[in-house]
């Protein structure tokens, strides 16, 4: 018994928020971000005035859907709903069931790509500032050059 319940628990961290992802996208324009984003908005009106509140309504609804689908922000919103949302959901695991995901241990030939370009970009960045340094340090004040 105790088997069967483990691997529904499993399932259910696999495939649920799977369905939500589904059902947000086919059905609204919604992603989880920007879902979760107009419920906790929702419950922040201030006044019981009709007009008040459909302004609200509509502020709420505007920034909500910037991260939602063809709003500006569409990518972080949907980065948010996959690496955040869904992995709060599922205990802190990804979709595989790896806490890591790609950048923690499991190698990846984009991630790697992507971890040297940008290893490489903050070695050329240290080469020019150590080279601004060298170069202000031999204007200095008194005249002749400093030892490092």
């Amino acid at each position: 018994m105790e088997t069967a319940k483990q691997y529904y628990n499993r399932q259910y961290e696999r495939w649920v928020p799977w369905l939500e992802d589904q059902y947000l996208y086919y059905f609204s324009k919604d992603n989880k971000t920007s879902y979760a984003t107009k419920q906790q908005l929702e419950k922040g009106k201030i006044t019981g005035v009709r007009q008040v509140d459909r302004l609200q309504d509509d502020v709420h609804n505007l920034a909500a859907n910037q991260v939602g689908k063809d709003g500006l922000l569409q990518p972080v919103g949907d980065l948010v709903s996959k690496q955040g949302i869904n992995r709060v959901e599922r205990g802190g695991k990804d979709e595989n069931g790896s806490y890591g995901g790609p950048l923690g241990g499991v190698t990846d030939p984009v991630v790697d790509g992507v971890k040297s370009g940008v290893q490489a970009g903050v070695d050329k960045t240290t080469e020019g500032a150590k080279g601004v340094g060298n170069f202000a340090g031999g204007l200095s004040p008194f005249g002749g050059k400093s030892e490092p």
